[in-house]
């Protein structure tokens, strides 16, 4: 009787019908309901074969639906673990969710279907087809996540005779070093030069990984290798590695007399313009890229590199003027971004929104750049809420998006909501344990707030085990031993930080760490140089005004 009296056992699930699923997601997605669409092709491709797997991932892919995305891809490579493009959609996408020896596992696959797997050195064909795949592999990857993950799964998964192709090894070595990995890529560019000694590309990787590793000397001698055995690459390198260097006007005196010599005019003046910029001296870059211009004529590029000078410079109608002329080109949501963050700063607060609203309506294959450039905008001008907002509302159109989620648990913080900033954040890392830009994201903000120093520095540490060079991490790694009352004892890493990147937050870092150190004209020197370099920056300003208000510095 109690038997009868129970719950009925239930159903089985309907045999799902692949084929009108599959319709009905191409219905959806020419009504604009991408999500729905990339979920029922998921689902659709569970039960069929290849070729409804492969559009599945290519529509969840498109949508930036990463779960159906997974889903998709996970039944497409099933059915054909040997395939080259089943293997790097795999990649792409285990890339995206940080599961590393998944992605080693496919591209290892992927470089075994592409002839690899002989224990011989490739011929000078090979090398070359080596080098073309390794180039557009690596572009699209990085496409899909950061460069410490695909470094992560490229490295130990390419196999002979790719892996000895001298240009695959400089192609590691790019990787390597966007990174933030000097050491990794110095190994991956001597292994290219022990082919050729004077390889320009590699001698390149490697002075870059030397300044990188702080070996200014060494990368200096390196770029004078490059410059006896290859005259014109080896002078641009050269001015490079001393710009690098912060030796701004030996690197000014290098490209001038390149110039002298009949160099090439307009990339000289490119470069000198760069320099100018980067030193806070905007009416010289200002001069330079004019006269590119002029001789040249219009060049995206150019034009918006005139434009960002101007804006640096104090000039702001005049460099609104000057984004507004990119609204539509190959520099669009560049310029629309860098003219809507000037908007804010007069609170125009609509017709900046409208600026980057306008081009995502317009190019619906980029309205998740879109939505993040608007709420970090929000964000950085004090509307924080409304960022939120936005992310909140791109999370229910693309659910569990790492980018998403990562920049809502940052402005989370910039909110004032702390401790719900760091439990999304430990959140995220219990899913991704060893995602070096989390565990500095959440290392830095626990330290930011005086709140377990010993363990925000133990996150911070683990970051620069994956990227040993990253001035942020450098820079996070100084402001703990700020925050902890050791001041002397993250002058090391502030320095070292600032001399890779001249970022005016980690200048801020630096100057308060020298100052609370007793060395408040090193201090000084400090701020002056990083307010010419960025003269807008509230974070350097907020510090300075604490320790001379009222005053320059």
């Amino acid at each position: 009787m109690a038997g009868c009296h129970g719950a009925p056992p239930p159903r089985p699930e309907p045999p799902v019908d692949s084929t009108a699923l599959a319709a009905r997601a191409e219905e959806l997605l020419k009504g604009g309901d991408c999500r729905q669409a990339a979920q029922d092709y998921a689902r659709a491709a569970a039960a069929a074969d290849t070729q409804v797997a492969r559009r599945a991932t290519e529509v969840a892919m498109g949508c930036e639906h990463v779960p159906a995305a997974w889903m998709a891809v996970s039944r497409w490579r099933q059915l054909e673990p040997s395939d080259r493009d089943a293997n790097v959609m795999y990649a792409a996408v285990a890339l995206k969710l940080y599961r590393i020896e998944d992605a080693r596992t496919a591209l290892r696959a992927y470089w075994l279907a592409s002839g690899g797997g002989a224990q011989s050195s490739p011929t000078p064909s090979s090398a070359a087809r080596a080098t073309r795949n390794m180039a557009q592999l690596t572009a699209l990857l990085l496409a899909e996540s950061d460069a410490p993950a695909v470094l992560a799964a490229m490295d130990g998964s390419v196999v002979p005779p790719v892996s000895n192709a001298p240009g695959a090894q400089v192609v590691l070595g790019e990787v390597a070093l966007a990174a933030y990995d000097g050491e990794r890529a110095e190994r991956y560019a001597r292994a290219a030069l022990q082919q050729d000694e004077n390889e320009p590309a590699a001698l390149r990787v490697l002075a870059r990984a030397q300044v990188l590793r702080g070996q200014g000397s060494e990368a200096e001698a390196t770029a004078r290798q490059a410059q006896a055995a290859h005259a014109v690459p080896g002078t641009f390198l050269r001015a490079e590695v001393l710009a690098a260097l912060d030796r701004g006007a030996q690197a000014r005196e290098q490209l001038l007399r390149l110039r002298s010599q009949g160099g090439p005019a307009a990339e000289i003046d490119r470069r000198l313009a760069a320099l100018a910029l980067d030193s806070g001296d905007f009416p010289e870059a200002r001069r330079r890229l004019n006269d590119v211009l002029t001789r040249d004529g219009p060049d995206d590029e150019t034009l918006l590199l005139l434009a960002e000078a101007t804006a640096r410079g104090g000039d702001r109608d005049g460099a609104l003027a000057q984004y507004r002329r990119l609204y539509d080109s190959s520099v669009a949501l560049s310029a629309r971004t860098h003219a809507a963050a000037l908007l804010l700063k007069r609170g125009a607060h609509e017709e900046a929104q409208a600026l980057l609203a306008d081009f995502a309506a317009d190019h619906p294959e980029d309205e998740l750049d879109v939505t993040l450039a608007r709420a970090r905008l929000l964000a950085d001008n004090g509307e924080a809420m409304q960022g939120l907002a936005l992310l909140d509302a791109a999370l229910q159109r693309h659910p569990r998006h790492p980018a998403i989620e990562y920049d809502r648990a940052v402005i989370l913080e910039r909110a004032g909501r702390v401790n719900e900033s760091i439990a999304a954040l430990e959140q995220l890392l219990a899913q991704r344990p060893d995602d070096p830009t989390l565990l500095n994201a959440l290392g830095y903000t626990l330290a930011n707030h005086h709140l377990q120093l010993g363990h925000a520095e133990d996150l911070i540490r683990r970051a620069l085990n994956v990227m040993p060079d990253s001035p942020a991490a450098l820079d996070s790694l100084g402001w703990v031993h700020v925050r902890a009352g050791d001041p002397a004892g993250a002058l090391d890493s502030l320095r070292r930080a600032y001399s890779l990147d001249h970022n005016a937050e980690i200048a801020a870092h630096w100057g308060e760490a020298l100052w609370i150190s007793g060395q408040q004209n090193a201090a000084r020197r400090v701020w002056n140089t990083a307010l010419a370099r960025a003269p807008d920056s509230r974070e350097l300003k907020a510090t300075v005004d604490r320790f001379l208000p009222n005053a320059q510095p």
